[in-house]
């Protein structure tokens, strides 16, 4: 048997009095994994990002472990409410434009301490000042730095479109902004460098592709190493405080945590390992987040079909989009259906021996997405459910 074979044998095993649809995250694969972020950090503390987890249940089982500290969050109502909920560090990743919320922060002496919000514009400041509404707490600044590797006098941008701050004089700049500005503290930067840390490098029978990527991320690398340190060196000149400097993800924990200028790392896929993250040279993590949909049609030979399944990830459509068939091994989408929002076609030898009722156990293309479909998680160990958690859509929240 297959260690692929084994897991599935498990996994019908534990969830055999359960109902398909279900979700599940195997305990065992979830704790190898952090422990593998950890490893790769070499010592720097992980912020786990709550985007690719959205389960409070398993935020707090990864901030339980040493070697993570803090939550990057992905909205400044999620940020509130995991404030609220005790988390006492939470980094806003993304500008928002959310009033009431700002308004909240603004009045709440609990929520200014635990929350940092995302700048890298004047104008972001401004919102917030017009939304406080009275309110004169302090509020907690990070900007964030844009990673993106410019080519042949910028025509040429390899990276998210995200911060307009991309030399070190723009970081100051804004730096001094938020420094003269009154109701608000200048405490760190980020800088996600998504098209190394988010871009797998060894894609199937993609060799020419795959050298390519890994040529663009080492030049990426050794630029952005530079670039990094001389802002960290820029800003700390205006705010020589400042508490952190957050870089990384997943897919470049260790090339992060080797600059010296880096002070945390960000990484939340990798709890889970959804299947973008197969193709990577650098590490290889356990698949610890699946969904089952039941076959519900056998129409005809080598052919099931399981219901619903259609739960695409966000990004530039394409297939890698679409959950992976994953067990058991050997099935895949009929090119002319793909994956259905009501029912999905499968095709391939494995499926004469499936029966109606059997669960086909599927990952999702991004990690958290997943929880956007599912209001609960079991937790799997070994061949057992021990205990069944509430996803962020369990408690009744889908904040974006």
């Amino acid at each position: 048997m297959t260690a692929r074979a084994a897991d599935r044998a498990r996994y019908d095993r534990a969830t055999a009095q359960l109902d398909a649809p279900v979700a599940i995250v195997d305990l065992d694969a979830f704790d190898a994994n952090a422990d593998d972020l950890v490893r790769r950090a070499g010592g720097k503390p992980i912020r786990v990002a709550s985007k690719s987890v959205r389960c409070r249940a398993l935020l707090e089982r990864a901030l339980a472990k040493d070697g993570f500290a803090g939550i990057m969050s992905f909205t400044l109502a999620e940020s509130l409410w995991l404030a609220r909920s005790g988390f006492d560090d939470v980094l806003l990743a993304y500008p928002s434009a959310d009033r009431a919320a700002y308004a909240e922060l603004a009045a709440d002496p609990k929520l200014a301490r635990a929350v940092t919000v995302m700048a890298d514009d004047p104008a972001q400041l401004d919102l917030i000042d017009a939304a406080r509404e009275g309110g004169r707490e302090v509020v907690r600044v990070c900007l964030e730095l844009d990673t993106s590797l410019k080519l042949l006098g910028g025509r040429v941008r390899v990276g998210a479109r995200r911060s307009p701050l991309h030399s070190p004089a723009q970081v100051a700049d804004m730096a001094r902004t938020v420094a003269r500005r009154p109701g608000f503290a200048l405490v760190g930067i980020m800088a996600y460098e998504g098209h190394v840390a988010g871009v797998g490098d060894a894609v199937a029978g993609r060799p020419l592709r795959s050298r390519a990527i890994r040529l663009m991320q080492a030049a990426a690398r050794r630029e952005l190493a530079e670039r990094r340190a001389a802002v960290v060196r820029a800003v700390r000149a205006v705010a020589p405080d400042l508490e952190f400097v957050n870089g990384g993800g997943t897919g470049s924990v260790q090339h992060t945590a080797a600059e010296d200028a880096v002070t945390e790392i960000a990484a939340g896929s990798g709890l889970y390992v959804p299947r973008l993250f197969d193709n990577y040279t650098s590490f290889r993590g356990r698949p610890a987040a699946l969904f089952a949909q039941p076959v519900v049609r056998r129409p005809g030979v080598g052919v099931v079909t399981v219901l619903g399944g259609g739960y695409p990830a966000s990004g530039a459509a394409g297939a890698d989009r679409l959950p992976e068939p994953y067990l058991p091994e050997g099935l895949r989408y009929d090119p002319q259906e793909g994956a259905g929002e009501v029912q999905t076609p499968l095709l391939g030898s494995p499926a004469d021996d499936l029966l109606i009722g059997d669960k086909v156990w599927f990952r999702h293309a991004k990690a958290g997405e997943l929880c956007e479909r599912f209001d609960t998680l079991h937790l799997v160990e070994g061949d057992r459910v021990t205990a069944a958690v509430p996803t962020y859509r369990g408690e009744g929240h889908t904040f974006l």
